[in-house]
């Protein structure tokens, strides 16, 4: 089976997007990565045996509950080897020609005839024109939150790097202007953290020139929460999925949080002026008060 358009929702950690990807995997006709496509990652059809046992009555809904959607990297590094930890974005450059042969034909054996779209989510570097260079008319949701928010989270996930100084961040050593920045606020890790949301934000925008217009979606967290159907029904119009009443049910029983203002009262009156001192202009942009 060919794969055609292949949807893939990117975004820096904690930024929404594995809200986004586990409300997409109620869609019917999209198949996705679980932890059996993590723990085999030479086989393929392991995963996809999964994507269709969940369409078979009572043990779809048992299986529902047990497996949900994964980023697995450990999957993509088995069949692309440097896509998981890079110091820069990938750009097409990158690719070779066995990574295409191979990637398309491994993806290909993910789908099934009901499900015969594929979604992933990959969080990081955005590696749009990576991707786009294998799949020619692949779909890309971005998933764009609040960068003071985005912040407060990050500095309080085991895995974030920042705290070992950004010679060892897997972002790349700063720039001139970025490494002024942080010097300039004493080194200060919401500094670095802020700096690594704009520095994401200018790969999505630098990776969006590989894309046509009908090929890039910009989803915003905050509208996800406060209309989260209507956001939805333009999510699938978008990727060209059809509506279901089923998919709707899911969405409106998802249970959603608004946690974006947690960065007032977690973070100091100071580093909150830091965040928005480093964010200000980037915020501004991207039409944040």
């Amino acid at each position: 089976m060919k794969l055609e358009q292949p949807i893939f929702i990117i975004g820096i950690g904690r930024s929404g997007s594995t809200v986004v990807h586990n409300i997409l995997a109620h869609h019917p006709n999209l198949s996705w990565l679980s932890a059996v496509g993590k723990r085999y990652p030479a086989k393929p059809g392991r995963n996809r045996m999964l994507m269709q046992a969940l369409d078979v009555p009572v043990l779809g809904s048992m299986l529902a509950k047990r497996f949900t959607p994964w980023e697995c990297f450990d999957f993509w590094e088995h069949h692309a080897k440097g896509f998981r930890r890079t110091c820069r974005d990938l750009v097409p450059g990158d690719v070779t020609e066995r990574n295409k042969k191979k990637m398309r034909k491994v993806l290909a054996e993910l789908t099934t005839p009901k499900r015969n779209r594929l979604m992933f989510k990959a969080t990081g570097w955005p590696r749009i024109g990576y991707l786009r260079e294998i799949f020619p008319d692949a779909r890309f949701i971005h998933v764009l939150r609040d960068g003071r928010a985005v912040v407060n989270s990050m500095i309080n996930v085991g895995w974030w790097l920042g705290y070992q100084g950004p010679q060892n961040w897997r972002w790349g050593e700063l720039n001139e202007e970025h490494k002024a920045e942080w010097e300039r606020h004493n080194r200060s890790y919401v500094a670095l953290a802020a700096i690594q949301w704009k520095i994401a934000m200018e790969a999505v925008e630098q990776g969006r020139q590989y894309l046509g217009d009908d090929q890039f979606f910009e989803l915003r967290y905050e509208t996800l929460l406060s209309d989260p159907v209507n956001t939805m029904r333009r999510v699938l119009e978008f990727a060209g999925l059809p509506w279901r009443d089923s998919f709707q049910r899911s969405v409106e029983s998802y249970g959603l949080r608004n946690m974006n203002v947690r960065w007032t009262s977690e973070l100091t009156v100071d580093q909150q002026q830091t965040v928005q001192d480093v964010l200000a202009p980037a915020l501004h942009r991207l039409n944040y008060e």
